[in-house]
């Protein structure tokens, strides 16, 4: 036992509750890395986009793996961007703002792109149709990807950011002393606090975002049948 521990006999708990916020937020970390391939590969097929797979970085810091996710939905915005600039020049003003209605039927929304993709794309996808309403055309769904960007920004600059990844391989003593560096492992309950903070932001963020892009995927494959 840590000499410390005798002074607070909480810390042992503490120990082993850090090691599970960090196991958390790994898991957010990971589930955010294959949610965004997935767009990925939908944007490759059906946009013609050409982006490419992240991988996690292990032996990369926290923020390090931040930072890969942050590049890919930048480059995934870009692209989109394009498909948005594309589809404001070929419609009608009136059909483009009905886009961005969110009042407007998703069906609707869907024949209105298709009348222009393919002169954008080059070929006809109702697919393709679907995937820019849902993601050009949607609100909603630019907000939650912007949201993950804010909060994966806001972990990488905070004392999560500098922590490796491999270190929640490591001994609960390990990655406290990883964790804290110079700080007295008395204040391992305002970091674990800290660290919660972070957690409720990131899962929510996650889910939202895990949600929004699983939906865009059942759409493609609605289309597709």
């Amino acid at each position: 036992m840590a000499q410390s521990d005798f002074l607070y006999p909480e810390n042992p708990k503490r120990r082993q509750e850090v090691n599970r916020l960090h196991q958390q937020l790994l898991d957010c970390l990971s589930d955010s890395f294959d949610v965004t391939n997935k767009l990925t590969e939908v944007l490759n097929m059906h946009l013609g986009c050409r982006l490419a797979s992240i991988e996690m970085k292990r032996d990369g810091t926290i923020k390090e793996n931040c930072d890969i996710i942050i590049q890919a939905i930048m480059k995934i915005q870009k692209e989109l961007q394009k498909v948005d600039e594309a589809l404001k020049d070929k419609l009608e003003p009136t059909l483009y703002r009905k886009l961005q209605d969110i009042k407007e039927r998703e069906t609707e929304k869907i024949a209105i792109v298709q009348k222009v993709i393919s002169v954008i794309l080059g070929e006809a996808t109702s697919a393709a149709s679907a995937v820019a309403v849902k993601l050009v055309g949607s609100s909603v769904t630019t907000g939650i990807i912007n949201k993950l960007v804010t909060v994966l920004a806001q972990i990488g600059a905070s004392l999560l950011g500098s922590i490796g990844v491999a270190v929640l391989g490591l001994g609960i003593d390990m990655i406290v002393r990883a964790i804290l560096g110079a700080v007295e492992k008395t204040q391992l309950q305002a970091a674990i606090k800290s660290y919660e903070k972070h957690l409720v932001e990131f899962k929510s963020a996650s889910e939202k975002y895990n949600h929004a892009i699983t939906e865009v995927t059942n759409t493609v494959k609605q289309q597709m049948k």
